[in-house]
């Protein structure tokens, strides 16, 4: 009996140390626009919207797509289907809905500095995702009185790093525990201000229409590290 259950213990450890090994490889998301290019790694702790995000791009879904909302200070914001062929002034946002949610993964050792991507939703109790449209954080520089007060409201705890980002790069806290971040920009920043600069209508769309196409590849993560000095955990 010792014997059965000392060879059921050595089992298990081993599939869990199969199970927490890390992969050497990742995957690379690159995002076109007309103010050129930018890269985007993904997380692991979000997996239901990793998969999610890479299995829209593997479909070109959001080649030729918008974005359609941009808020200087704030963030960028794109994704609606409906933006593919929609004529100058028509109102946007409201695209995806027949789409199946994702389920909440907000995390908190990943927040809303400046490049996170994160996954719009509407007033859902759950906090579900859209399951296509997603924003990319801008933000601005806070207080570190400014980031306490932010952290009281939405019950978050941010750790000295995390404090130093939102102080000296920037982002937008108040988003944190509400909505899931599941990657990030590693790579030209100026991007995310020069569209979030353009001139737009009265619901936050472009004037002049800002469209998008995305790949995505997996690769070793030395490789991206070497490429885009983005280092993983």
């Amino acid at each position: 009996m010792k014997k059965v259950i000392l060879l059921t213990f050595l089992l298990i450890a081993t599939l869990q140390g199969f199970a927490q090994k890390k992969s050497k490889k990742d995957y690379v998301v690159t995002l076109k626009t007309r103010f050129g290019e930018t890269h985007m790694v993904l997380f692991d702790e979000t997996p239901l919207h990793k998969k999610n995000f890479i299995n829209l791009v593997q479909k070109k879904f959001y080649d030729s797509l918008m974005f359609h909302r941009i808020i200087q200070g704030f963030m960028i914001q794109g994704g609606d289907p409906n933006s593919k062929k929609a004529p100058s002034g028509e109102r946007l946002g409201m695209g995806g809905g027949d789409m199946e949610k994702i389920p909440y993964e907000f995390k908190s050792s990943h927040v809303h500095r400046k490049g996170a991507l994160a996954a719009a939703r509407d007033s859902n109790p759950e906090k579900k995702s859209s399951a296509c449209q997603f924003y990319i954080v801008q933000g601005k520089k806070m207080s570190d009185e400014e980031i306490t007060a932010v952290a009281k409201r939405n019950f978050m705890e941010y750790t000295p790093a995390q404090r130093a980002d939102y102080m000296t790069v920037g982002g937008t806290p108040r988003l944190d525990n509400n909505y899931t971040v599941f990657g990030e920009v590693i790579d030209n920043f100026k991007l995310i201000d020069d569209i979030a600069a353009q001139a737009k209508d009265e619901a936050d769309r472009p004037l002049k229409d800002i469209r998008m196409a995305m790949t995505v590849k997996k690769m070793k993560k030395k490789k991206i590290t070497k490429l885009y000095g983005y280092k993983f955990n």
